[in-house]
């Protein structure tokens, strides 16, 4: 589960060089992420209730701002009786005992240029696997996108991570070369997570929470993130600034759920999740 990296001299001009990226051995969980001011329950309880109900979810961020971190820390939420396909290049995600889950790597080609089994390969074969989830590592090229998005237009739940630094810029990323999804189906992405990693202070923080939402002028159509909260340096905390408009009418329609409903709903998860970090329930199987 851990990468590597070398390089030998000439290329590196001042000798050989190997790296290598450890992951954690214990995993982080929920609690570690609220313990340490990485994300805060009342946000934490939303994702919560988007995961539940099947809402699609992306998260955005920079490189080592904890993208995949955060994915792992989320995935737990999902029910234990739907099934799970997860696909990467290197095994990151690690998913309790008691979640029905599939994990896929890809494959690089032998030294005669045959073998290789790329993310797309694995991505399209997972909507032959009747999965109920499918979290993909990340999105980098069209093919992959277009796939990923057709999987959540046809009913699946998808969770992805994408290298942007804001809400507005995951969108760009999006519609642009070289993922250059079509504006119209970017839309089946019910919740951004957008991560940043302080370097000054060495941590970690979800720094903006977003629905993408279309936007119609004329005959074209465009996509604008809605910021519901944002995370202030100053301070160290997120803070609300906007109005859910897209989540609250998602779960009404598939759910039944009213605004207040859901509210209960994000106060009895905030309960739990504040009693899990009062009594210190860490590892991933507890």
């Amino acid at each position: 589960g851990d990468r590597t990296n070398a390089t030998i001299f000439p290329i590196s001009t001042k000798g050989n060089t190997l790296t290598i990226r450890k992951f954690a051995r214990s995993p982080w969980t929920i609690t570690d992420f609220i313990k340490n001011k990485t994300i805060s329950p009342e946000i934490a309880a939303l994702i919560w209730l988007c995961i539940q109900y099947e809402l699609n979810i992306l998260i955005s961020g920079g490189t080592g701002a904890g993208k995949t971190s955060l994915l792992n820390v989320l995935m737990p939420f999902i029910p234990p009786n739907q099934r799970i396909v997860s696909i990467e290049d290197t095994r990151e995600i690690q998913l309790p005992d008691f979640l029905h889950w599939v994990p896929l790597t890809t494959r690089q080609q032998n030294p005669e240029g045959k073998g290789r089994v790329s993310m797309l390969d694995l991505l399209v074969n997972s909507l032959r696997m009747r999965p109920d989830r499918i979290i993909v590592g990340e999105i980098r090229r069209k093919r992959q996108a277009e796939v990923l998005f057709e999987a959540m237009h046809t009913g699946h739940s998808v969770y992805s991570t994408l290298h942007a630094d804001t809400a507005q810029q995951t969108i760009r990323r999006l519609i642009n070369p070289p993922i250059d999804v079509p504006v119209s189906m970017i839309d089946a992405v019910d919740l951004n997570i957008v991560m940043f990693r302080d370097r000054r202070r060495n941590i970690r923080r979800v720094m903006e929470v977003a629905e993408i939402l279309p936007e119609f002028r004329g005959i074209e159509s465009e996509a604008n993130a809605n910021i519901i909260y944002r995370w202030h340096p100053k301070s160290d905390n997120l803070r609300k600034e906007g109005r859910s408009v897209k989540i609250y009418s998602q779960l009404e329609l598939h759910a039944g759920l009213s605004p207040e409903e859901v509210q209960e709903n994000i106060k009895e998860k905030i309960k739990i999740l504040n009693w899990a970090v009062d009594q210190n329930i860490r590892e991933i199987n507890e």
